[in-house]
């Protein structure tokens, strides 16, 4: 990022990422370490620089910032949960962070918004790639970056009412506000039909007592 050269900044994407799948006897504290700096750390650290350049804009184009982060539900934790801790924790920084721009008025006012987008069914990528390498049939289950890059396009063209705070799936978001309904065209292999990853319904984090904050505190200030 160089304020220098283009004096604005208008959107953060963050799509870094570290991954290791395995059980927590079989992930080293170094590895664990490594994910935790790349994924939570590091996604908090460029939030914290961005803030001040982002609340700089205003309507329609109110700054924003996309997270790749994956919706909250516990079979994610299932087989990785050194690396689930990292990015389950990017998507509550979404959900609180989003809670914080309502709380300043800057969706209404400003714009602004957060969001997380995650892929419904695995993306081409070096990821994937150890998986393609020993058996290519696999890439039938495969979608391009395009399908996340386009629904990460969809999603800061959209009202921020809309989409701050909100944990998004590419495909669904791209279906219910893109329009699209055919997505043969982001199959790596043409003609197939990859398999969705994704659960088809996602649970609704609220509680009953949603509004209830109790005493309000902002240690910042004390």
């Amino acid at each position: 990022m160089d304020m220098r050269t283009y004096s604005r900044l208008d959107a953060l994407v963050y799509n870094s990422g570290a991954v290791w799948w395995a059980p927590v006897a079989s992930t080293p504290m170094k590895r664990f370490q490594l994910m935790q700096r790349v994924n939570v750390e590091g996604l908090y650290g460029a939030v914290q620089v961005a803030l001040p350049h982002l609340k700089k804009r205003n309507k329609p184009g109110g700054g924003r910032i996309i997270v790749v982060s994956p919706p909250i539900y516990s079979r994610f934790f299932r087989g990785k949960t050194a690396y689930a801790v990292g990015k389950v924790g990017m998507s509550v920084l979404t959900k609180g962070l989003g809670m914080d721009f309502e709380r300043e008025g800057l969706v209404e006012e400003k714009g602004m918004a957060v969001t997380s987008v995650w892929p419904a069914a695995a993306i081409e990528s070096a990821a994937t790639e150890q998986f393609t390498r020993k058996d290519r049939a696999y890439a039938r289950d495969l979608r391009k970056p395009t399908i996340l890059s386009d629904a990460i396009i969809a999603m800061l063209k959209a009202p921020a009412a809309v989409v701050n705070g909100q944990l998004e799936l590419d495909e669904d978001f791209l279906r219910k506000h893109g329009g699209i309904t055919d997505f043969s065209r982001y199959a790596v292999v043409p003609g197939a039909s990859p398999r969705r990853i994704m659960p088809a319904a996602l649970p609704d984090l609220t509680v009953k007592e949603q509004d209830d904050e109790g005493m309000r505190v902002d240690s910042s200030k004390l």
